[in-house]
C-alpha cells in the first residue's frame, strides 16, 4: 500500500506531498495523521530551512474523504469530539510551524484542504488549474475549526461572505479576493525561488517573527507592545543578530569612509 504522505528534501528544501490522488488527495484520519508526522520531522530537522506542501496528481486537497464523511453518521459526540481535535491539530501544527511554509497549490483546494493552503505563510495558485472554496455550507456543516484561519487573511466580512456561500474560485477570483498570494504557471519552482530570498535573512529571526506575530495578533494593543519590546530587546542578545550587525556595520561603514 502506497504512503499517503511523501517527504522529499531537496537542499534545504523539505516537501510533504499528499499522495492520495485518486481521492483527490482528500482528508482522512489517517493521511492527517500522517502529514502531521510528516510536518513534524522536517520541523525538526535542522538542515531543512523551508517547507514546501503540495499535492500529487490534479488536485491540491479536495476536502473531507467521502467514506471518511459518511462514517461521521454514525458518531458519537465523543468520537465526534476526538475527530475534530484531530482536525484542530492538522491546522495548528501548520500553523505554528516556526519554518517558512508555502502552499503550492497544484488543482482544487477545497473545504479543508482550503484550510490547509490558508495555513501557510504563503500559498502560490497553479495558472488554470486551482481552485479554492469553503463548501461546508452546502452540507450543513459549520466550518468553525478553518474559520480562524481565514479570518487571519481575510477581513471579517470577506471571510463570512466567503463562508457562508460555499462558493468556488478561481485563482484570480482568490486573488483578488485576498485569499492568495501568487499565480504561476510552475508552483514549485516558484516556491524555490521563493524560498531562496528568504534563505538570506536570519533563520532564528523568521522563527522568532512566526511566534511574535501569532503571540501579538490577538492582543490588545498595550499589551502587544508590551509584549514585543522584551522580544525586541532578547533578539539583540542572538548570535544571528551579532553576526549581522557587524557585516552590516563593515559594509556600510565602508561605503561612509
Amino acid at each position: 500500500m502506497n504512503s499517503l504522505i511523501l517527504i522529499e528534501v531537496k537542499g534545504r528544501i523539505g516537501i510533504i506531498r499528499l499522495n492520495n490522488p485518486a481521492k483527490r488527495n482528500a482528508l482522512s484520519p489517517e493521511l492527517i495523521n500522517d502529514f502531521i508526522s510528516a510536518l513534524t520531522q522536517l520541523e525538526k530537522d535542522e538542515e531543512v530551512s523551508a517547507i514546501i506542501i503540495t499535492g500529487e496528481g490534479k488536485a491540491f486537497c479536495a476536502g473531507a474523504d467521502l467514506s471518511y464523511l459518511k462514517t461521521l453518521q454514525s458518531n458519537s459526540l465523543r468520537e465526534n469530539d476526538d475527530d475534530s481535535a484531530l482536525i484542530a491539530k492538522l491546522f495548528t501544527s501548520l500553523y505554528e510551524c516556526n519554518k517558512p511554509t508555502i502552499a503550492a497549490v497544484n488543482g482544487p483546494a477545497i473545504a479543508g484542504g482550503c484550510g490547509l493552503a490558508i495555513a501557510c505563510d504563503y500559498v502560490i495558485a497553479k495558472k488554470d488549474f486551482a481552485t479554492f472554496g469553503f463548501t461546508e455550507a452546502k452540507i450543513g456543516f459549520v466550518p468553525a475549526i478553518i474559520s480562524f484561519l481565514l479570518l487571519k487573511r481575510l477581513p471579517e466580512v470577506k471571510a463570512r461572505q466567503l463562508l457562508i456561500s460555499g462558493s468556488i474560485l478561481s485563482a484570480e477570483e482568490a486573488r483578488n479576493f485576498g485569499l492568495i498570494d501568487f499565480i504561476e504557471e510552475d508552483v514549485l519552482d516558484f516556491s524555490f525561488n521563493l524560498i531562496n530570498d528568504l534563505s538570506s535573512n536570519s533563520s532564528s529571526s523568521i522563527s522568532e517573527t512566526k511566534k511574535l506575530i501569532r503571540e501579538i495578533s490577538g492582543m490588545h494593543f498595550r499589551n502587544a507592545v508590551e509584549f514585543a519590546k522584551t522580544v525586541n530587546a532578547l533578539s539583540r542578545t542572538s548570535q544571528d543578530f551579532n553576526n549581522g550587525l557587524n557585516i552590516f556595520l563593515t559594509k556600510h561603514g565602508e561605503k561612509n569612509e
